[in-house]
C-alpha cells in the first residue's frame, strides 16, 4: 500500500462564526486539508496554538482585544517556525507591510477561496505568496516616505475630530509642533488637507478608524 497524503493541520482565526463556517467548509472538501481548532480572538489563538501545533494558520487581522498582528508576533515569538496567512478583507499597503514584517508568509483577501487552497500548499511547501493586486499596491508606495510613529499618533488625533491645539494639549507640545507635524503628514501622502489625510491613511491601513 502507498503512503497517505500528508494532511495539512489548520487553526482558522476569525471573529466572524460565518466567515468562519465558510472556511471550514472550503477546508472539509480538500482531502487533504483537516480543521484541527477555531478562535474568535487573539488571545484565543494563541491558546489554540499552543493546543494544536497547526501547521497553517488563517489569521483576521481586525479582532476585539488582541489583534491579529499582535496575536502573530506572539506566536511566531514562542514558534518561530509557525506559518501564518493573513486572510482579511483589509488590503491597505501599510496594514500588508505590518502583517509582513510581523512575520505572515502570505497576506489573502476574503472570498478567494480557490486562492485559498493554492496560497495554503505554497506556504506549507515553504514559499511565500502575495496576491498580483495586494503586490501592486505595496509597490506603488514602496518609494514613499513613512510617517513616524508621532506623525501616526497625531494623525489618529486629527481623525478623532481634534484640533491641532487640542492634539497640542493631549501630547504635552507646543501648537507650532503639531502644525509642523500636519505639515510633513500632508506632504508624506500628498493629501490636500487634513480630511484629505485621513482617508488616505485609512484606505492604506495607516491608522484604523
Amino acid at each position: 500500500m502507498g503512503n497517505s497524503p500528508r494532511v495539512i493541520r489548520i487553526l482558522s482565526v476569525d471573529d466572524h462564526p460565518l466567515l468562519r463556517k465558510g472556511i471550514a467548509a472550503v477546508l472539509g472538501a480538500e482531502p487533504d486539508m483537516k480543521l484541527v481548532a477555531e478562535a474568535s480572538n487573539g488571545e484565543e489563538a494563541i491558546d489554540k496554538f499552543r493546543e494544536h501545533r497547526p501547521d497553517i494558520t488563517l489569521m483576521d487581522l481586525q479582532m476585539p482585544g488582541l489583534n491579529g498582528i499582535e496575536a502573530m508576533s506572539r506566536i511566531l515569538s514562542e514558534f518561530p517556525d509557525a506559518r501564518v496567512i493573513v486572510l482579511t478583507t483589509y488590503h491597505g499597503d501599510a496594514q500588508v507591510m505590518r502583517a509582513l514584517r510581523a512575520g505572515a508568509q502570505s497576506y489573502l483577501l476574503k472570498g478567494h477561496d480557490q486562492e485559498l487552497i493554492e496560497v495554503i500548499h505554497a506556504v506549507v511547501e515553504g514559499r511565500k505568496r502575495i496576491p498580483p493586486e495586494i503586490a501592486a499596491e505595496i509597490a506603488e508606495h514602496a518609494t514613499d516616505e513613512e510617517l513616524t510613529v508621532r506623525e501616526i499618533e497625531a494623525l489618529r488625533l486629527i481623525a478623532a475630530g481634534n484640533s491641532n491645539k487640542q492634539i497640542a494639549d493631549r501630547l504635552f507640545v507646543a501648537e507650532a509642533t503639531i502644525k509642523s507635524r500636519v505639515t510633513n503628514i500632508l506632504s508624506k501622502l500628498g493629501a490636500n488637507d487634513r480630511a484629505h489625510a485621513v482617508t488616505i491613511a485609512i484606505r492604506r491601513g495607516i491608522i484604523e478608524f
